[in-house]
């Protein structure tokens, strides 16, 4: 795995500052091409063919072309029967070399071939243009800033900030953020100016003269075709995954939280390779009710697999937050953010390149409470009330939880009575004159009508975005490859091509694909109804008081005060109710953790006053990575 950067002049220091800017996605190696119209440069990370064959930015053989990839192409072997060359004139044997002989037979098209994750910009010096595309469900990150002269890109946007351009707040894009939860939702990021290519879309930028066409070559919506069940099928498909995601030249291990997901990875990774020696690496808190320790350890039992775990602490969270919004470059919900990081350090302390996550399958398999709401809705809608009462009755059974209902309710209140919900009791901290300032945005999540609906904006808009920025960025900090068996779109199309009672059914989620996992799972693991997913305990977190005098220092300030965000003293007042055990508000540590986010990331990154003090870290004990067998 690599990072890519370039811009439309010559100048070769100030690429070698962007490649520098982002050195941990490539730290192997740094390649550059120069010439009067661009600059191109690549940071490597070596996964395969660690001859130096695969250096990049690479030339085609002509000539003619030269790419800078990140990425992998998982169908290589298939693509070498289907060019013109058969793959005898790769020199490399490597995946960039492959897309640019697909690109010359196919040219843009030539992604539609493609069974992976990318994002690369390719220089056609005939055509004299960059062709830069993003994977089909954005796995990898791919950013870009135009201001109608300067075109820029780059894998993260600290590269691109090492140019001279405004830094500005976008101010929609935080009201998204602090109103509906939501990022990454569309390309604008929360830098005004830098936008990111969408998933699944291809951009062409004319060097000669500067016009840039941006165009979807994918969409998931379109590749639906209602199918029934075949559990079989499902089974083989992800096996198949799986098998294309540990093929490596360098070590491979997993993450394990103990759900059904990674489970699933873990053991079907024993599956394709009896002998392999499989690590796995996961959070654990004893005595919480948030530990999933004891399916880890069922899990590692079963596929003879070697466990290690790490147990975060306030003062770690701490000592690393500088360096975690450094890496998330954007705000982020929550401080499980934080939990994926830890898990990345320790997977490369212990020696490991390449990681297999279960990211995509909540979105794909329909996982989550949220969906069940709208399955709700589908079977109101069809009158069908016999089916979602015993829906309903049997998710509160097997998971004690409300939350369907309360989305099936705010998807059909009328929208003035979702604003006053919001308004009064979800934000009412946020200022009056921001939400009228951005009355005009929607969140699309508001107005879906069926699960499908729901299942394919959460996969392109609203849900697996943010979280694949979360994983490409942790990951890639401590050089990192993460791959996601969950998301091969053959696996994925069939999966979201099912009868929605086929993903959710009698109360159970994840229908499907837990059929197709009997006999693989330990049965404690298949027999889960729980959603836990690395989560922190966020809200003890904000109560330790290093933490919450940090906190409180920041709500005192007078950069927070004068924010025309929110009123800071209903912030600080909602904290003080939070660590004194007197709020209603089960979401009131995130509510207050998105406020924290803003502030910290505008100090940082628009007005570069630096990170501000954190509490003494005296006293922090290192966590013991030991192997449970």
């Amino acid at each position: 795995m690599c990072g890519v950067t370039g811009f439309n002049w010559k100048n070769e220091r100030l690429l070698h500052k962007m490649g520098e800017a982002i050195r941990h996605r490539g730290p192997d190696s740094e390649e550059t091409y120069v010439d009067g119209s661009v600059s191109l440069g690549h940071r490597r990370l070596t996964v395969f063919n660690p001859s130096g064959d695969g250096h990049q930015s690479m030339p085609s053989e002509d000539g003619s072309l030269v790419i800078s990839f990140n990425g992998r192409i998982h169908n290589y072997s298939e693509l070498l029967d289907e060019t013109a060359s058969g793959g005898d004139s790769l020199k490399s044997r490597g995946d960039a070399e492959l897309i640019l002989d697909c690109y010359k037979e196919y040219g843009t098209d030539c992604v539609q071939h493609f069974n992976g994750m990318w994002a690369f910009c390719i220089y056609d010096k005939a055509k004299q243009t960059l062709f830069l595309s993003r994977d089909r469900f954005g796995i990898k990150p791919l950013y870009y800033y135009y201001d109608g002269s300067s075109f820029i890109f780059a894998s993260e946007i600290k590269a691109i900030l090492e140019h001279d351009i405004p830094r500005k707040e976008n101010r929609e894009i935080i009201f998204d953020y602090l109103y509906y939860n939501l990022t990454d939702h569309t390309e604008d990021t929360f830098f005004e100016g830098i936008r990111r290519l969408m998933p699944g879309h291809n951009l062409v930028f004319d060097l000669r003269n500067g016009k840039m066409e941006i165009s979807e070559y994918y969409n998931i919506r379109a590749r639906i075709r209602r199918t029934p069940a075949d559990y079989e099928k499902i089974r083989e498909l992800f096996t198949g995954s799986v098998r294309r995601s540990v093929a490596s030249d360098a070590p491979v291990g997993s993450c394990l939280s103990g759900g059904i997901d990674s489970s699933s990875i873990v053991v079907t990774m024993r599956k394709v390779d009896p002998d392999a020696l499989i690590k796995t690496f996961s959070m654990k808190f004893p005595g919480k009710n948030i530990d999933e320790s004891m399916y880890q350890k069922d899990v590692s039992r079963k596929a003879g697999a070697l466990n290690y775990s790490v147990t975060p602490e306030p003062a770690e969270l701490m000592r690393d937050l500088e360096d975690l919004f450094m890496t998330q470059e954007e705000p982020f919900s929550g401080t499980s953010v934080y939990g994926q990081y830890r898990v990345m350090k320790l997977a490369k302390d212990n020696g490991v390149t390449v990681l297999l996550d279960g990211q995509g399958a909540d979105q794909v398999l329909s996982g989550s409470s949220y969906f069940n709401g709208y399955y709700y809705y589908e079977l109101m809608k069809r009158l069908d009330i016999v089916n979602l009462l015993r829906e309903a009755s049997q998710s509160y059974h097997k998971s004690r939880c409300l939350s369907p209902l309360m989305y099936l309710f705010l998807r059909v209140a009328p929208e003035d009575i979702k604003r006053s919900l919001y308004n009064h009791h979800k934000v009412p901290y946020l200022a009056r004159s921001f939400i009228k300032e951005n009355e005009h945005r929607k969140d699309i999540r508001w107005y879906l009508s069926s699960l499908d609906e729901a299942v394919c904006g959460s996969v392109s808009l609203y849900a697996l975005p943010h979280l694949l920025r979360f994983l490409d960025k942790n990951s890639m900090r401590f050089s990192i490859e993460s791959r996601l068996p969950f998301l091969d779109h053959v696996l994925v199309e069939y999966l979201l091509s099912l009868p929605s009672a086929q993903r959710i059914n009698n109360g159970v989620t994840k229908y499907a694909f837990r059929k197709a996992m009997e006999g693989e799972l330990p049965e404690s693991v298949l027999a889960r109804h729980d959603k836990i997913g690395f989560a922190t305990p966020e809200e003890s977190w904000l109560n330790e008081k290093r933490i919450r005098d940090f906190v409180y220092r920041i709500i005192d300030s007078e950069d927070f005060r004068s924010r025309d965000f929110w009123s800071w003293a209903l912030v600080k007042d909602m904290f003080k109710k939070l660590h004194s055990g007197e709020s209603q508000n089960i979401f009131v540590g995130t509510e207050i953790w998105r406020c924290i986010s803003v502030e910290l990331w505008m100090r940082m990154f628009i007005e570069r006053k630096g990170f501000p003090a954190t509490p003494e870290e005296s006293g922090i004990k290192v966590p013991i990575y030991s192997p449970i067998l």
